[in-house]
C-alpha cells in the first residue's frame, strides 16, 4: 500500500526560512577596517563566520552578536608568525586586544542597529495607505481570477479554483475559478471531514495526485487526471485551499509546486486586504459614531450655573473611555426650586453611556412632580429595573436646594460620596444603600442637610474616591476635601478645577469614569 501510495500522490514539506545573511554581507567596509587595523598594529584581525572560534593559531576572539541570541561569528586576533616584514607587531598583545575589544563592541552595536532598522523598514511597510477601489467587489473577483489563470498558465494547468472554509470550518466553498463551469459557484460547499487531500494540505503540505485510478480515494473537486493542491492561510488563520488541475496526467516538480504556493500566497494576501478593507471601514464608521455621542454627552452636562444668590455651582465629568456612565446635573422644578445630582452607571463604554442617559431622562421627567427626593429615586429605580435586563445598576444622589433656608434635602442610592466641608470642620454623610437596578421593591428615604454660609457640599463618584495618590493608596473622601477645605474662599468652578488637578497629579490616565459636583453657600 505504501509502494502504491507513492506512485500517485506526493506531499511536500515546507521548509524552515533560510538563516539571514552574515554580518561581513551588511558591512562592505569591514574588509578594509581589518586591513587598516592590521598595517597599524602589526596583528593579524579575521572576522571568522562560525559561533564558535576554532583555537588554532587563536591569541585572542570577541562574539559578534547583533542583538537576536545567537552569535553568527567572531573577530579574533591570530597570533603573529616570525618577525619579517609587514608582520612584525607595533604594540603589544593587550593594547592590540584592547583595540580589537572596542573595535567588537563598535561591530556588534552597526549589526544591532542593521536588524532594528530592517524591524523598522517591515513596521513601516505596513503603514503604506490602502485605497479602496471604487467598484472593490467586482474588483476582487476579476483580481482572484486573473491570480488563478496566471498560476495555472504558469505551469502549463487547465484549470484553478479557490476553496474557502466557513465560519464553522465544516466545509469548504468554492470561491472563485479559473477555466471552470460559473455554474460551478452555484454548487453546495463540500464537507471538509471527506476531503482527504485538503485536509492534508491544511497541515502545511503540498499534496500532488497525478494517478487517475486513485483519486477518488482523496476525494479531489473535480475530475482531473493530475492535481495539485495547497494551502491557503495567512500567518495566523487557515482560509482554505487551492487545487490547480491538469487534463493529462502528468508530474509537478518541485518548482512548480512552489511557484502555486507562491499564488496561494498572492490570493491570501488580497482576501486578507479584503478583510482589512472591511474592518477600516466598519472601524471608521464606529469611531465616527463614538465620535458624535462623545459630543453629545458632553453637550448634555450643564455648563452654566443657575443665578441663585448665595449660591455657587459647578462640575467636572471625565470617562475613562469615550462615552461613559458618569454624569452630574441641575434643573430647575416647575415650582422655581433647583435640583441638583450626580449619576454613576456601573461599567464602562457605550453601554454605561446609553444606561446613564436613560437616568437622567428618567430622573429629570419624574422630578416634575416628585417633591420628596426618596420617592423620586425609587421611581427612577422601577423605571431603571423595568427598562433593563437586569444587568444594569448605578449610584446616584439627588439634592433639593432650599436656597432662602441653607437646608437640602437629598436621597443617595448605591455609593456616591457626600461631604459637607466648612472653614473649621469636614463631615462624611455617605452611606450604602441599594444599588439602582438591584431590586423593583427598593425603597429610598430622603434625608436633609445645612449648608452655612462658607460652606461647600462636594459630591463624587467612586472614580474620584478610589483613585490612586502618590503613594499607590486611593484617594479617599479625606484626600480630596482637605485641599478643598484650605481653599474655601475660592468660587465653585475653582474648587472643582482644584480637586481635578489633584486628582490628575495622583492618577492622570483614568482607569474608571470620575465625576465631582460643588455646591457652595456663598456669604449673604
Amino acid at each position: 500500500m505504501v509502494e502504491s501510495r507513492a506512485q500517485y500522490l506526493r506531499i511536500y514539506q515546507e521548509e524552515p526560512p533560510r538563516p539571514p545573511r552574515h554580518v561581513a554581507e551588511g558591512i562592505r567596509s569591514l574588509p578594509a577596517v581589518l586591513k587598516a587595523f592590521e598595517r597599524a598594529t602589526g596583528w593579524p584581525l579575521r572576522y571568522v563566520e562560525a559561533p564558535q572560534p576554532d583555537n588554532a593559531s587563536l591569541t585572542w576572539s570577541a562574539p559578534v552578536n547583533p542583538g537576536v541570541g545567537a552569535t553568527p561569528g567572531h573577530l579574533r586576533l591570530e597570533a603573529v608568525a616570525k618577525p619579517s616584514g609587514d608582520s612584525i607587531s607595533r604594540v603589544s598583545p593587550e593594547t592590540a586586544q584592547q583595540l580589537a575589544s572596542a573595535l567588537a563592541s563598535v561591530l556588534a552595536e552597526l549589526t544591532a542597529s542593521q536588524r532594528a532598522l530592517w524591524h523598522r523598514e517591515a513596521e513601516l511597510a505596513t503603514a503604506v495607505p490602502v485605497v479602496q477601489h471604487p467598484r472593490e467587489d467586482e474588483s476582487l473577483a476579476a483580481r482572484l481570477e486573473a491570480v488563478l489563470r496566471g498560476g495555472a498558465e504558469a505551469i502549463g494547468c487547465r484549470a484553478a479554483a479557490l476553496y474557502l472554509l466557513d465560519d464553522a470550518t465544516t466545509q469548504l466553498k468554492l470561491r472563485s475559478s479559473y477555466a471552470l463551469a460559473k455554474g460551478r459557484l452555484a454548487d453546495p460547499p463540500r464537507p471538509l471531514a471527506g476531503a482527504l487531500a485538503d485536509l492534508e494540505a491544511m497541515l502545511g503540505h503540498a499534496v500532488v495526485l497525478n494517478d487517475p485510478a486513485l483519486m477518488a480515494h482523496w476525494s479531489p473537486p473535480e475530475d482531473f487526471p493530475a492535481a495539485v493542491c495547497v494551502p491557503v492561510a495567512t500567518s495566523t488563520t487557515i482560509l482554505g485551499t487551492l487545487w490547480v488541475f491538469a487534463d493529462e496526467r502528468r508530474d509537478f516538480t518541485e518548482r512548480e509546486t512552489g511557484l502555486i504556493e507562491i499564488v496561494a500566497g498572492r490570493l491570501a494576501s488580497d482576501l486578507e486586504r479584503e478583510i482589512l478593507l472591511r474592518e477600516g471601514h466598519n472601524s471608521a464608521q464606529l469611531r465616527r459614531q463614538v465620535a458624535d455621542a462623545e459630543r453629545l454627552q458632553k453637550n448634555q452636562l450643564p455648563t452654566i450655573s443657575p443665578l441663585l444668590d448665595g449660591w455657587d455651582l459647578a462640575g467636572w465629568t471625565e470617562q475613562a473611555h469615550a462615552v461613559g456612565g458618569d454624569f452630574y446635573d441641575w434643573f430647575t422644578l416647575p415650582d422655581g426650586s433647583v435640583a441638583v445630582a450626580v449619576g454613576d452607571v456601573m461599567h464602562q463604554g457605550v453601554a454605561a453611556a446609553l444606561a446613564a442617559g436613560g437616568v437622567k431622562s428618567s430622573l429629570r421627567s419624574h422630578g416634575q412632580y416628585h417633591r420628596d427626593l426618596g420617592s423620586l429615586l425609587t421611581q427612577v429605580n422601577l423605571t431603571l429595573w423595568t427598562g433593563s435586563a437586569g444587568d444594569q445598576f448605578g449610584s446616584l444622589f439627588c439634592g433639593l436646594l432650599e436656597t432662602a433656608t441653607g437646608r437640602i434635602g437629598y436621597a443617595t442610592a448605591g455609593q456616591p460620596a457626600v461631604v459637607v466641608v466648612g472653614p473649621d470642620s469636614r463631615k462624611s454623610l455617605s452611606r450604602t444603600t441599594p444599588s439602582l437596578g438591584e431590586s423593583p421593591e427598593v425603597v429610598y428615604r430622603q434625608e436633609h442637610l445645612r449648608l452655612n454660609p462658607g460652606e461647600a457640599l462636594l459630591v463624587f463618584t467612586d472614580g474620584f474616591r478610589d483613585a490612586p495618590n502618590e503613594q499607590g493608596k486611593a484617594l479617599g473622601e479625606a484626600g480630596l476635601a482637605e485641599p478643598i477645605q484650605a481653599h474655601l474662599d475660592l468660587s465653585a468652578k475653582e474648587l472643582v478645577l482644584l480637586a481635578r488637578d489633584r486628582l490628575a497629579a495622583a492618577a492622570p490616565s483614568p482607569s474608571d469614569d470620575r465625576t465631582i459636583l460643588v455646591v457652595k453657600r456663598t456669604a449673604p
